[in-house]
């Protein structure tokens, strides 16, 4: 309804029924998207904060320890003989000396709680000395000595180290190869290669996290050519060995034991 006014013309501004509508229905989207936006606020506050996905892998590879390399050795070790006997061989009087180089792998696990080695030796200095007139048997027929150089390998060997880790290891060990000597050793009958066996028994002490000290208690050398020629007189003796190790690989874990 207009109401109009003499001189004036007032009209007052009444809203039309298509602006009304349009203006309810803006009202009610403005509410509705309210209400959804409050949830979406509310739960963005109460999420953990997020991570970059550079940052951190989703799936995350189980960290295992790197495989350790086997125990291994290498010792310096010299020998002296101390006597003889006749049993695996006939040779008498005469005594040995050896200086060499020792390598010791662990390969073969355990055994009676003793870690099993792989041994390998070269002996670049071996010294018989002997009488300097012997018969095909190894009796002494000269009272003149003489003294007979000669180098030997052993490929082949075994050691079982107990109490592996402690201060003080017992060990038992045999090795085997070939001995050859500038001369015919022991009789003129004989050859200049040989079998050589050795078997020793002893203690390793610990000096340091890298270095043993071997003391070689007691130890058997025998040497002999197998018969391949007639006349095989061999020799055994009796001897002691004390050389110094040195650990390869990473330091041993310290046992004060």
């Amino acid at each position: 309804m207009r109401h109009k006014g003499r001189g004036l013309l007032f009209t007052p501004a009444l809203p039309r029924r298509g602006t009304a509508g349009h203006a309810g229905i803006a009202l009610v989207c403005g509410i509705g998207a309210l209400c959804l936006a409050l949830p979406n606020s509310a739960s963005a506050q109460n999420a953990p904060p997020s991570r970059d996905l550079f940052a951190a892998p989703l799936v995350t590879a189980i960290d295992r320890p790197a495989k350790l390399p086997p125990a291994s050795e290498i010792t310096v070790e010299g020998l002296v003989s101390y006597g003889n006997y006749r049993i695996f061989a006939s040779g008498e009087n005469c005594k040995t000396y050896d200086v060499g180089v020792e390598y010791d792998r662990h390969s073969w696990g355990h055994f009676l709680k003793a870690r099993v080695d792989y041994v390998a030796e070269v002996l670049p200095m071996v010294l018989l000395n002997q009488p300097t007139v012997m018969n095909i048997w190894g009796s002494t027929e000269s009272a003149s000595r003489k003294t007979v150089p000669g180098v030997d390998i052993s490929p082949i060997g075994i050691r079982w180290l107990w109490r592996d880790g402690k201060r003080i290891k017992p060990y038992l060990m045999a090795k085997g190869g070939v001995l050859v000597f500038a001369q015919k050793p022991l009789s003129s009958k004989t050859t200049y290669e040989n079998l050589s066996l050795q078997s020793a028994t002893g203690l390793e002490v610990r000096i340091n996290e890298r270095f043993d000290l071997r003391l070689g208690l007691f130890g058997d050398f025998h040497f002999s050519d197998g018969f391949i020629v007639p006349v095989n007189p061999g020799l055994d003796v009796m001897n002691a060995t004390m050389g110094l190790t040195y650990h390869l690989g990473s330091k041993r874990r310290s046992i004060a034991h």
